[in-house]
Parts: C-alpha cells; structure tokens; sequence
C-alpha cells in the first residue's frame, strides 16, 4: 500500500508539473520547453536513454481583433497564426464551393459561413489528412487574395475539440489574416445594410524551436516497443486529459521500468505536435526513422485518458490473433475496456505503417473532446490519479509479456 501511495503522490507531482505551474504547454513557448525538459530528466532518473531532437517551429502572440460593421462592433477571435492587419472596405460573403469560385475578393474582405465553413480547414501543408474539399477553398482563397477573411463557424469537435466557435484556418503557413465568429455574431454581420466592414487583427509569428522527448531501453532483440504520448496542449489551455495523463503515464511506466530487461527495446515517445498546425514532431519521427520503421515491433498511444468517473478505453490496429488475446487480457485485467478505433491520434503514425498497434483512452473519449478538449475546462479536476497508475502498470504487463 505504501509503494502505491508513493506511485501515487508522484503521478500528482508529474501532473502539477506539467498542468498547473507550467499550464501553457503550446508547441514553441516556454511551457513547453520547461515540459519537455521536466519530461527528459525523469526518464534519465529512472536510467532511460534520453534525446530531444529539436525543429523549427512558430510561436505566437496575439492582442486583441476589432471587427466593426456599420456602427455595430462584433466578437471576433483571432485565427491562430493569423497575420496581423488593419483593413477598412466593402466584404463579399460565400457559404458553398461553387460561390467561392464565383466572387471576386481581390482587395474586399471575405466574410465565410454555411458549408464553407462546417469543418475546420486542414492546415495547406499536412500530410496526414487532407481532402481534397479543403485543398479547394484553401487554393481558391490564395488565387481570390482577399485582404482579410470572416468565418462565421459553429462546432467541430471531430477537428477543433470543444471549442465555440471554432477556427476555420490554424495555419502558419497561410498568410491571409482572418478572424472567425459565432454564429450569432455572425447574423448579424450578414443581416447588417452595411456594405463595409473595418478589421483590426494585432497578432504575432515568433521563429521558436521545439522538441520531442525520446527515452530509450535496450532489450534482448534489436526491435522494440513504441509508448507515445504527446506532451504539448492548444494555446491557453493547461491540457490536463489532452494530455497530461498521457505524459504522467509515460513517467510512470520509465519509473516502474528502471531495471528493464525485457525481450524488445522499450522507447518511451512524448510527442510534441499533436496540437500544432505542422505536426512537426511527428514529421520529424517519421524523418529520423526513415527506413526504419520495421524495427517497431508494437506501438501504444496515449490520450485523453484518465478521466473521472469513467473506465480506461483501449482499441486495437493490425493486430494478429495472438496480440489481440494479449491485450485484451491485459486491459481488462486492468478494468479497461474495449471500444470501436478511432483514428484522430498519434497512433495513427504507426497504423498507416502497418504496425500492430493500441490506442489508449478514457471510455467517454467522444464526450471529452466535444465539452473539454482544446478549453479551460480542461484541468486537473478532471483526471483519477489511480487510473493513471492502472494504466501504467497494465502497459508494463503488456510490455513483459508481448511477443
């Protein structure tokens, strides 16, 4: 009991740590450098081999955006990323496809609801999933060269968490500046006689670097096991379930894994990108093992887990018989259970290269991301400390026992 409640007290720590000093942990701020390095330093105390190969990255600071319609003033949020602007002139609005292609909007500020603007727009550059509708819109803006642009958004949970209402565009790589609305804002802009709008967006692109945290174990065999997590959140959010637990896991699992001399290799991932418009760390795992990715034998993902009030959840990808039967042995040991794939996490890095692999999450996942991910309401309140330990403790079982 005493071992427990030592287990205990420092998965609190890990997790006060990451989610209440450092709060902020967005790719490229301070937070998560301080992250990271608090993430490098307990899996080099528990013996691990640590790395923090580094890249390019954006920060971002942003003041306040002031949209004005006639003599009305509207609530507008500065896309992240966005460009900083001053604009005053005529607007053109388009809700479908086919309007888009229709408007000129070169020099007029472009004002987006409807169809248009259902979904949050994958960022230009990303690999991972991309459709071809948003390439589209994404391609047309660039060619229309609007002088700022107004999306009028409601929810996306699938995409963009809980948060209300939602960016259109998170991409530093897009250059239009543009602010988004709620749809209430937003019938009023529509339903104004006014023809002009005025725009003011002050926001920021710092150059900043990033890292992932990469902790390592030899085993017997030249293969090994892949547990990931990713350590940074979205801007002003403390991340705590996305994915604090996910973190806390991992040093957990390099504690309990101090004298390990398993069969595989054991390589503990903190992945920092999962919340960043490039992925940059996941581009540049990819990169750096390049050619190498047979040499993974079994990945494990992390995310959203831990919550309060509900059971760990775990799915399984390209996996035979044999690891199936084990993990499912093992988590429902460990009082988890299984649910249907989901496909928005790090896991999927490993899935598409054909690697048996397991996504770990809390059984209200879907809710979690449609009322808490990517908000404030995202805090330390909402995670079980003892289902961060059963999580760790399983996922060394598997570890041991895997073939």
């Amino acid at each position: 009991m005493m071992e427990k409640n030592l287990k205990l007290e420092q998965i609190k720590t890990d997790l006060t740590e990451l989610c209440v000093k450092l709060r902020d942990r967005h790719v490229g701020s301070e937070g998560n450098k301080k992250a990271a390095r608090y993430a490098a330093d307990r899996m080099m105390a528990a013996g691990f081999t640590v790395s923090q190969p580094e890249f390019d990255c954006i920060d971002w600071e942003y003041g306040p955006a002031v949209l004005r319609v006639g003599d009305e003033q509207l609530e507008a949020y500065i896309s992240p990323y966005s460009l900083s602007c001053e604009f005053q002139g005529v607007f053109e609005t388009a809700s479908t496809l086919k309007e888009l292609q229709g408007k000129d909007f070169e020099g007029k500020a472009a004002v987006l609801h409807g169809e248009l603007c259902k979904e949050q727009l994958m960022p230009k550059n990303f690999v991972f999933y991309n459709p071809e509708e948003h390439q589209q819109i994404i391609r047309l803006l660039e060619e229309k060269k609007p002088a700022a642009i107004v999306a009028i958004t409601t929810r996306n949970p699938e995409m963009a968490g809980a948060l209300y209402p939602f960016p259109l565009l998170e991409d530093g790589d897009f250059d239009i500046p543009s602010v988004y609305l709620t749809a209430d804002e937003g019938r009023k802009l529509l339903a104004s006689a006014a023809s002009q709008l005025y725009l003011k967006i002050d926001s920021n692109r710092i150059p900043s670097k990033g890292s992932n945290v990469i902790g390592a174990k030899d085993g017997q065999d030249l293969k090994r096991i892949v547990i990931c997590a990713h350590i940074d959140t979205k801007k002003g959010t403390t991340g705590a379930l996305d994915n604090g637990t996910g973190v806390a896991v991992l040093l957990a699992l390099a504690d309990m894994l101090k004298d390990y001399r398993g069969k595989y290799g054991v390589e503990l991932l903190a992945f920092n990108g999962e919340d960043y418009y490039a992925a940059s760390g996941q581009m540049q795992y990819l990169a750096l093992n390049e050619g190498k990715l047979d040499q993974i034998a079994f990945a494990v993902n992390i995310d959203g887990a831990g919550c309060v009030g509900y059971k760990t959840s775990f799915c399984c990808f390209n996996c035979e018989e044999d690891h199936l039967q084990l993990v499912q042995q093992v988590f429902e040991e460990g009082k988890s259970v299984q649910i249907d794939p989901w496909y928005q996490g790090d896991h999927m890095l490993f899935v598409m290269n054909q690697i048996p692999s397991v996504a770990v999450s809390s059984e209200n996942l879907f809710d979690i991301s449609a009322e808490i991910a990517h908000t404030p309401k995202d805090t330390i309140k909402n995670v079980d400390m003892n289902k961060v330990l059963e999580i760790a403790e399983t996922l060394k079982d598997l570890i041991y026992h895997i073939k």
